[in-house]
């Protein structure tokens, strides 16, 4: 079967909506714990499948579940909460699902109303923002903040309030606010490093602190090349795929695939498309995608299929091979469109 269409995906579209429950919620794997970043990375899956009902559940499950001040907690089961914190990345992400549906769907009705839950969620991240324009990574009952910032999540968020911004604009909201606080954001990525893993051991070590920044928009084109050629041999795999963390022989399905993505963003098509041919050998007989594999002991670690990393899959497919309107989410920046 020909990996370049989207009958390829047909079995990673199906679990998806296998392990998605009757309240709308999709968890890693069927019984096991949701987290609300994963969730909607799962739910944009079933855009990419045409899955509308399904997909608006999903956000329909995050308005049910959101907390008074926007937030979600960071881990759930069975729609139980399972802690205390909320991670402001994850209460992000429900702006960059949100637009991708939109681009797919062109369904105004279904945004204005999600917008009082998107709303509500962006004005928690910016709460989080510091005078220094970093954002906490967290907020936690019993404390005041967890007081860090991380590259990958802020990157993130960064993009969640890029799509945030355009939906405004597409529903004629203001947006000022939400645009100051995305470049103050993207001025202390750029020029205030020291404000990043400022109370723990750099995460550097890790992948995606490589290339979110530039899947997210935060660096120009230019940048973004310079950075990928700079550390390509630390993390890539030839034949294998993209490490998660640079000491470990470990090849990680989802974490290549939005490497795809950011080098289909940089032009660099022939390399994210090799990458992701790479990642079909660690596909399994029922057509889903192992979490990773640690090529020293020959083995897949851990022994789960998460939906997350379908998801991650299916974006990954649909950028580099246009199934759906939705291909360009992080391919362009949305403000400047709209």
């Amino acid at each position: 079967m020909n990996s370049k269409t989207l009958d390829f995906y047909i079995p990673s579209i199906n679990y998806i909506l296998e392990v998605q429950n009757s309240d709308g919620s999709i968890p890693w794997e069927k019984g096991k714990k949701l987290d609300p970043w994963d969730h909607v990375e799962a739910c944009m899956g079933l855009s990419i499948a045409g899955k509308k009902d399904e997909a608006e559940q999903a956000f329909l499950w995050l308005s049910d579940n959101q907390l008074e001040d926007g937030s979600w907690y960071s881990e759930y089961l069975k729609s139980i909460p399972q802690t205390k914190r909320r991670e402001t990345n994850f209460s992000a992400y429900i702006a960059t699902g949100l637009m991708h549906h939109y681009l797919i769907f062109r369904d105004k009705d279904f945004l204005e109303n999600l917008y009082p839950t998107l709303s509500k969620a962006i004005d928690f991240v910016i709460s989080s923002q510091t005078l220094q324009g970093d954002i906490y990574w967290a907020k936690e009952e019993g404390k005041e903040i967890l007081d860090d910032s991380l590259i990958t999540g802020s990157s993130s968020i960064y993009k969640s309030l890029e799509c945030a911004i355009a939906i405004n604009e597409i529903l004629d909201r203001p947006a000022e606010r939400l645009l100051e606080a995305k470049s103050k954001l993207k001025n202390s990525i750029i020029n205030n490093p020291e404000r990043y893993d400022r109370s723990w051991e750099s995460k550097s070590r890790y992948s995606m602190d490589w290339y979110y920044p530039i899947l997210c928009g935060v660096y120009t084109h230019d940048k973004g090349i310079s950075i990928i050629d700079s550390k390509w041999l630390e993390f890539i795999v030839e034949g294998k795929g993209c490490k998660c963390v640079s000491e470990e022989p470990w090849v990680t399905v989802a974490e290549s695939s939005e490497l795809v993505m950011a080098l289909v963003k940089l032009g660099l098509v022939d390399k994210a498309e090799d990458l992701f041919n790479s990642l079909h050998q660690w596909r399994d007989e029922d057509g889903l995608y192992w979490t990773g594999y640690v090529y020293t002991d020959e083995k897949f670690w851990p022994i789960e299929k998460p939906t997350w990393t379908a998801g991650a899959v299916l974006l990954a497919a649909d950028t580099l091979y246009g199934f759906t309107p939705g291909h360009e989410l992080f391919l362009q920046d949305w403000t400047s469109l709209n």
